[in-house]
């Protein structure tokens, strides 16, 4: 029950990206910014609170690393 939140926010997040009622809107937003811009701008603002509360509250402990757990990334460029 709990992971449904996240993957129906992150699936209503894809859907309003497609801004298709904003295509030939030629209004401008505080005076210089077509609204398509604006409408992004704030989308992406709200994705990337999207993606920092997906990361804060949906992820486990156990699906977490520790700060001195070694990643496969960190261990490729050394020589063994």
């Amino acid at each position: 029950m709990k992971a449904t939140i996240p993957f129906a926010a992150i699936a209503a997040f894809i859907l309003l990206h497609h801004d298709l009622w904003l295509w030939n809107d030629s209004r401008l937003v505080l005076g210089f910014l077509p609204a398509g811009l604006a409408y992004h701008a704030g989308y992406s603002i709200a994705t990337a609170g999207l993606w920092a509360a997906v990361c804060r509250f949906a992820w486990t402990e156990d699906e977490r690393l520790s700060p001195n757990e070694p990643t496969a990334d960190s261990l490729e460029g050394r020589a063994r």
